[in-house]
C-alpha cells in the first residue's frame, strides 16, 4: 500500500518508532509482539490490532495509547503552569476578588523595578521560559504597586515599566497559544504606555505587540492597519538616526509584513521589508532592547523569512548567502534560531534533510526551550521523519524528541 492510504495509526507507528530510533524487530521485542505484527501495522495492510497489543506498542514508545492512535490531539510535553501569569495581567483592582494588593508588601524603589524588568526581558528573548513565567507576575504586580503609590514622574516611569511587563506577558501568551490572553496583555499595555514619560514610543512598542497577536488570531488586515499606522506616526525623520525610533518603526514594518503576506500579497510584504531594510542600513548596526530588535542583520533575516514563507525556498537559501554578520552589536538567540527553523523548512521542502537536520540542530542549541514551542521546527522535524527510509542513529532520535514529534 501506499503512504496515502494509510491509517493515522500506521504513521504514528513508524513515526514514534524511528523517533525512538528502533528497528522493527527491537520494537516488536520490546513490547512482546510479532514482527510481522509491527510491519504490517506500518505498511497499513493490518489497521486493529487487540486492546494489549495496542496499549504494549504505546508502552514500548512511552507514548499515549490516544497519541498512537491519532484519535486525539498530541499533548504538548511540556505543559506549563500558567495560571500566575493569567492572573496577573487581568488582575484588575475595579473587580473584587482580582486585586492582586490583597496582602501588604513593601513598594520596591522605581530602579529596583527597572532592573527586574531588564532581568525578565532578558529571559524572554533567550527563551528561558521557565524562569520568564516565574518571574512576571511578581514584576507585574510590583509596578501596578509603584502606580499606585506614586506621584508625578516616578508614577510615569512605573508606568513605562507596567507597559514593558504587559508586552512580555503578550509575547510569552502568544508562545504559549493563548493567543486571546496575549491580546489582553498587548491592550493593557498600550494603556499604561499612554500615562508613561515616553508615551509616543512606549505606545508604539505596545501596538507593536497587539499587532503581531492580531496576526496570530487571523486577523491579518487589522494587523496590517495597525502596524502602517503606528510606523507612520513613529518614522524618524531625515537624518533622524535614533535608534530607538529606527527599531520601533522598523519592527512594526516586519509586523505589516507578516500581515500582508497572511492576507496574500507578497508584493507588499516586500515593499515593507524594503523599507524596514532602507531604515536598518542608516541605523548603527543591530541592537537588541526592550524597545527594538533591529538592524542590517535582522532586516536582511526577515527578508529570507518572507522567501520561505512565500513559498520560494530556493530564493531563501539564496538570500541566506547574502546574510551580513553582526558588527558591534547584539542579535538574541531566539532570533537566530527562529532563522535556522526558516532555512531547515526551505532545505526539508527541497528534499535536502541532511542540511535541513543541521539548521534544526543548530537551532536548538542557540534557543533550546524556545524552538520547543515553535510550530515550524515539529513540522519540519515530522515531515524529515515521515520519509526516513531508515534508522538514522541517536542524534536523529535526538531531535525527533526535542522537536516534540514523538510525544
Amino acid at each position: 500500500m501506499t503512504g496515502d492510504t494509510r491509517t493515522p495509526f500506521a504513521e504514528n507507528l513508524a513515526r514514534f518508532r524511528k523517533g525512538r530510533n528502533l528497528s522493527q524487530e527491537q520494537l516488536a521485542e520490546a513490547a512482546g509482539v510479532g514482527i510481522d505484527t509491527v510491519a504490517r501495522i506500518e505498511q497499513g495492510i493490518r489497521a486493529t490490532c487487540r486492546p494489549k497489543t495496542l496499549r504494549s506498542l504505546a508502552t514500548a514508545l512511552g507514548v499515549t495509547v490516544d497519541a498512537l492512535l491519532g484519535a486525539a490531539p498530541e499533548q504538548h510535553s511540556r505543559d506549563v503552569d500558567v495560571m500566575p501569569l493569567r492572573r496577573a495581567i487581568t488582575a484588575d483592582s475595579r473587580i473584587p476578588g482580582l486585586d492582586d494588593f490583597a496582602e501588604s508588601r513593601e513598594v520596591l524603589p522605581l530602579s529596583e523595578l527597572t532592573t527586574s524588568a531588564h532581568s525578565t526581558w532578558r529571559a524572554y528573548v533567550d527563551g528561558h521560559h521557565a524562569e520568564l513565567l516565574h518571574a512576571l507576575p511578581a514584576v507585574l504586580t510590583d509596578a501596578r504597586r509603584i502606580v499606585r503609590d506614586a506621584h508625578d514622574e516616578e508614577r510615569a516611569g512605573a508606568h513605562r515599566v507596567l507597559s514593558t511587563a504587559y508586552r512580555l506577558g503578550a509575547g510569552i501568551a502568544g508562545r504559549l497559544g493563548l493567543d486571546d490572553l496575549a491580546f489582553t496583555a498587548a491592550t493593557r499595555a498600550l494603556d499604561a504606555a499612554t500615562e508613561s514619560d515616553a508615551p509616543e514610543v512606549e505606545a508604539a512598542i505596545s501596538l507593536r505587540y497587539l499587532a503581531w497577536t492580531l496576526v496570530r488570531q487571523g486577523r491579518a488586515e487589522e494587523a496590517e492597519r495597525v502596524a502602517t499606522e503606528a510606523a507612520a506616526v513613529i518614522e524618524p525623520r531625515m537624518l533622524d538616526r535614533d535608534p530607538v525610533r529606527a527599531g520601533v518603526f522598523g519592527n512594526l514594518l516586519f509586523n505589516a509584513a507578516t500581515a500582508a503576506l497572511s492576507s496574500g500579497s507578497a508584493d507588499r510584504a516586500e515593499d515593507l521589508l524594503a523599507a524596514a531594510h532602507a531604515a536598518a542600513i542608516r541605523s548603527r548596526g543591530d541592537t537588541a532592547t526592550e524597545a527594538a530588535i533591529f538592524g542590517p542583520r535582522v532586516a536582511a533575516l526577515q527578508r529570507v523569512d518572507l522567501a520561505v514563507r512565500s513559498g520560494d525556498p530556493e530564493r531563501a537559501l539564496h538570500l541566506a548567502g547574502t546574510v551580513p554578520d553582526v558588527e558591534g552589536g547584539d542579535v538574541p538567540a531566539f532570533w537566530e534560531a527562529g532563522h535556522r527553523l526558516y532555512l531547515a523548512a526551505a532545505a526539508a521542502e527541497l528534499r535536502r534533510d541532511r542540511a535541513a537536520l543541521a539548521w534544526l540542530a543548530e537551532a536548538k542549541d542557540l534557543a533550546s526551550d524556545w524552538v520547543r514551542y515553535q510550530p515550524l521546527g515539529k513540522a519540519t522535524m515530522k515531515r524529515i521523519v515521515d520519509r526516513a527510509t531508515r534508522r538514522r542513529g541517536p542524534e536523529f532520535a535526538e531531535l525527533a524528541a526535542h522537536y516534540d514529534v514523538i510525544a
